[in-house]
């Protein structure tokens, strides 16, 4: 099987490139910067494209290509954030904030869903976060985006599933290990590893228990 992962990077994208490969999935990633992918892309044999998420025309091209066509896996795992007072943002970053988290978002399901659906089966995972269950102080554009992309997630789940295709929104609460954000050992920090293995565990539900989203904290992490 195919899979594509949109707005791949370090963290939870590169997690799952590594998980889908070793289930024997050909992977594609896909980024704007693809310099920076190399040695995840050696390690899971992976194919490179370069692709602005937010881009009609660029993910139109991504999925013109032999990858981006017999997709069966899809992860749209862009983003983009800028802080501050509402007074003080910028309208343009606020822009780009939803173009990434919410535009995008829907640009790449609409192309992957007119692949699967004649197909009758594919997934489509969309990387949510907390952002979009609560929104925080000095995070507006980030709270839009996101809750864009959570309503993206439920309307094409009630839409595709009767169709055969699987869509799951990660809510993504609570911060990320990584080599510059290391745990100091409690396990409050969830694990790119661990994300990855309950987004492949969703992904292979029987359709008779599909979920539409799972949502994912450490166990200290405060609801």
């Amino acid at each position: 099987m195919q899979a594509l992962i949109v707005g791949a990077g370090e963290g939870f994208s590169a997690s799952m490139a590594r998980r889908l490969a070793r289930e024997g999935h050909d992977v594609a990633l896909a980024a704007r910067n693809t310099a920076k992918l190399a040695a995840l892309a050696a390690e899971t044999k992976a194919t490179l494209h370069e692709c602005d998420g937010a881009d009609p025309d660029q993910v139109a091209a991504l999925f013109a290509t032999p990858q981006g066509e017999a997709a069966d896996i899809v992860l749209y795992n862009a983003s983009f954030r800028v802080r501050g007072p509402v007074t003080e943002l910028d309208p343009e970053d606020v822009r780009r904030t939803l173009e990434v988290c919410a535009f995008g978002a829907f640009l790449v399901a609409q192309q992957a869903a007119r692949r699967m659906v004649p197909r009758g089966r594919g997934t489509i995972l969309l990387t949510g976060a907390s952002a979009g269950v609560k929104g925080f102080p000095k995070s507006s554009p980030f709270a839009m985006g996101k809750f864009a992309l959570r309503g993206l997630g439920q309307a094409l789940a009630r839409e595709l599933h009767p169709q055969g295709v699987h869509v799951v929104h990660i809510v993504v609460d609570g911060g990320i290990r990584s080599s510059r954000r290391p745990d100091d050992g409690r396990d409050a920090l969830l694990d790119p590893d661990a994300i990855a293995e309950a987004a492949f565990a969703a992904m292979n539900q029987p359709r008779s228990a599909w979920s539409h989203e799972i949502e994912l904290r450490p166990w200290v992490e405060t609801f």
